[in-house]
């Protein structure tokens, strides 16, 4: 798995002052997209205290669990509040980013990406030498478990960046797992079952660093895209907005994050798990024309042992015909997504039977 090597477009804006767009970065189509004003439609809100101590079964709790399950089955987006990370370990995360994408080009070409890697600085889905690009540089890693890290990227600069990003994948881990049992509860499940898949799960970490351009409503951050994960925990570095979300009539909704929460989205696994229960959904990040956009996903799926398929805790008592996706190895799924350029959900309509 690998993505061709591309210029910085940090580099590039910084030595031209943004000016020049060059012909593969243009997407004309993006100023004609339909995008909802401010206050007409905005993601959930969900609070992540209130979800916890379900054995208590209090209407609190059952509330906020219902409002989880509706949004994972409406939205796919919701915004976590309240969810327990310090504050110290986010803001030292949203100051490493910072620090990093602000160090000198050459030094962080040292953590370039290699052929045959996806891990490191650079761009992924990057499959042709004439397909469209993002505007945005990124830093790409596994961060969980400790032992499918590739030390070789992470850089040692800023000088607290790996002590760090250490911390913070570890803290928004636990919230995700966290999540993750309360998701199979309001499926009917056992916690369980979802758990038992996660059993030595991946987590990867996506820093990204969003250019300036003059001509921003020409270019796109990160094209319109599900991601391929069970959960995606979103932090917003810095104050410059972006993330937008497709919704069923073709409009975009922006997001705008609460200060402190996690962004969180239902990825492709997810949807396959539940059988189309909950649904991953379209989104995409726009750039701004005077300022940079930064930000730090992080993707929970499966441990790579396991298998990729609707459970059959759910299909069970369905006719066969209900089935909607394959079953697949984690370890093929992962290659089939990371082959081709990101494009809408096409990639989970290739999952479909």
């Amino acid at each position: 798995m690998e993505s061709l090597p591309v210029p910085s477009v940090q580099a590039m804006v910084a030595a031209t002052g943004g000016a020049h767009v060059p012909p593969r970065y243009l997407r004309p189509e993006v100023a004609a997209d339909a995008v909802a004003s401010n206050g007409e439609a905005s993601i959930p809100i969900i609070d992540f205290q209130r979800l916890l101590h379900p054995e208590d079964e209090t209407e609190v709790s059952r509330d906020e669990s219902a409002r989880l399950h509706a949004a994972c089955q409406e939205w796919g987006f919701f915004q976590l509040i309240n969810h327990g990370v310090p504050d110290d370990i986010m803001e030292g995360m949203k100051t490493n980013t910072q620090g990093f994408f602000g160090l000198p080009a050459e030094t962080k070409k040292q953590f370039a990406q290699e052929r045959g890697q996806l891990e490191g600085y650079g761009q992924l889905f990057v499959v042709s030498e004439d397909q469209k690009l993002d505007w945005a540089d990124i830093l790409y890693l596994n961060t969980q478990p400790p032992q499918h890290r590739t030390m070789r990227f992470w850089p040692d600069k800023p000088d607290t960046f790996r002590l760090t990003l250490d911390a913070y994948s570890a803290a928004v881990k636990n919230v995700a797992d966290c999540l993750l049992g309360i998701i199979s509860k309001n499926l009917g499940l056992q916690p369980e079952v979802i758990a038992s898949k996660c059993v030595g799960g991946i987590q990867s970490v996506r820093m990204n660093y969003y250019p300036p351009c003059a001509e921003a409503d020409k270019v796109m951050g990160f094209a319109p895209h599900s991601d391929a994960d069970l959960l995606a925990l979103v932090l917003q570095v810095n104050e410059v907005q972006g993330l937008q979300v497709k919704r069923d009539d073709g409009s975009w909704i922006p997001v705008r994050p609460l200060k402190g929460a996690f962004v969180v989205n239902v990825g492709d696994i997810m949807q396959i798990f539940t059988n189309g229960r909950y649904r991953s959904i379209e989104h995409r990040a726009v750039i701004n024309t005077e300022s940079a956009r930064l930000s730090v996903a992080a993707f929970h799926s499966p441990s790579i042992h396991a298998t990729i398929g609707p459970l059959r805790e759910l299909v069970a008592d369905q006719e066969r015909e209900a089935v909607m996706y394959k079953t697949v190895d984690h370890e093929s799924f992962m290659r089939l997504f990371f082959s081709a350029k990101v494009e809408g959900k096409s990639f989970l309509q290739r999952m479909k039977l």
